[in-house]
């Protein structure tokens, strides 16, 4: 498929993890890039190096505010809605702030996007929206309750774009990422995921704490497959793919064990004591589920994803980056 070019992109929480790799992608591409982020996650230095691109312009605002939303959207041909609060943990901690960006933030992108006549919004989704249901691999179709104030959020999110492309005919895909990681993830404060934490932890020769005895398992998923994803989702000209939501991940699992077990060894290529730093085991965190693992049958399918890293060569990759930028 030919990617999405010279178009206009609205990329929300474009400063963040997976929206600055988008932003960057997306310019590569030949677009025009509009980057609305607040900073509260997100942070300037993922997107330093495009702010000199006469195609990349910065706007900084919330997405609870309309106005900012609707500013944003003005004349940008599709919307790319990365901007979130994260974090399961946070959401339980304070779970107020957590709709009020994720829910009434989405909601108001929505009408934004609606009446600026955007061509297509495709948005984060999750794979907390499976809750409980024990099934593996997860199926697009087959949800179970929500474990958490974050997964709440998250599957009003779908259901709040199912009722727009039905109500008002706006074209949205979701795109329920699981575990994401890669290079420019976020390793500092109490709600950072779990292997950029670990890879700075190493790196400090320090050690790190697993939530549990280790044996939960994760679809973890490298940052550009999930790139190909979302370029997949704004380049579609496949009818029959639009307003669904997709899983976005490789379609594999490893334990939390399994993934210390690499960070260690893919570090000590670069600093061998590190292979003998001792791993701590704590309390499993709340709202947690014990394994989780895609289908990823049905993207492949209707957008032709292929994903390819897989989990140990997206991990060797992004440990070389954070050894090279320092543990950043």
């Amino acid at each position: 498929m030919e990617y999405i070019s010279d178009k206009k992109i609205l990329v929300t929480g474009g400063a963040g993890f997976i929206g600055s790799n988008l932003c960057e992608q997306l310019l590569g591409l030949g677009n025009h890039v509009v980057c609305l982020d607040n900073f509260s996650t997100g942070k300037r230095s993922n997107i330093e190096q495009l702010l000199d691109n006469p195609n990349f312009s910065l706007i900084e605002g919330d997405i609870r505010d309309l106005a900012v939303c609707h500013a944003a959207a003005s004349d940008v041909d599709v919307v790319l809605h990365q901007a979130a609060l994260g974090s399961v943990p946070r959401s339980i901690n304070d779970p107020i702030t957590t709709n009020d960006v994720n829910v009434s933030g989405f909601l108001n992108m929505l009408v934004a996007a609606k009446e600026a006549k955007v061509e297509r919004l495709v948005y984060a989704a999750s794979s907390s929206t499976y809750g409980d249901a024990e099934q593996l691999p997860k199926v697009e179709e087959h949800i179970g309750k929500p474990l958490s104030p974050y997964a709440i959020t998250k599957y009003v999110n779908e259901l709040y774009a199912d009722i727009f492309y039905q109500t008002y005919g706006l074209n949205t895909i979701g795109l329920r990422y699981f575990n994401v990681f890669g290079r420019k993830q976020d390793p500092d404060g109490g709600y950072a995921a779990v292997i950029p934490k670990f890879i700075k932890t190493l790196i400090n020769h320090e050690s790190p704490v697993i939530n549990g005895d280790g044996s939960y398992s994760r679809d973890f998923t490298y940052i550009d497959n999930v790139i190909q994803m979302n370029l997949l989702a704004l380049s579609t000209t496949n009818e029959a793919a639009l307003n669904q939501v997709y899983n976005t991940a490789y379609g594999d699992r490893n334990t939390l064990n399994d993934l210390i077990s690499y960070i260690q060894k893919y570090l000590s290529a670069y600093d061998p004591q590190i292979q003998s730093i001792e791993i701590e085991y704590g309390p499993n965190r709340v709202g947690d589920i014990p394994h989780s693992l895609a289908s990823i049958d049905k993207a492949k399918r209707l957008l032709g994803y292929d994903p390819q890293f897989d989990f140990q060569n997206g991990l060797e990759e992004t440990v070389k980056w954070f050894w090279e930028n320092n543990g950043v």
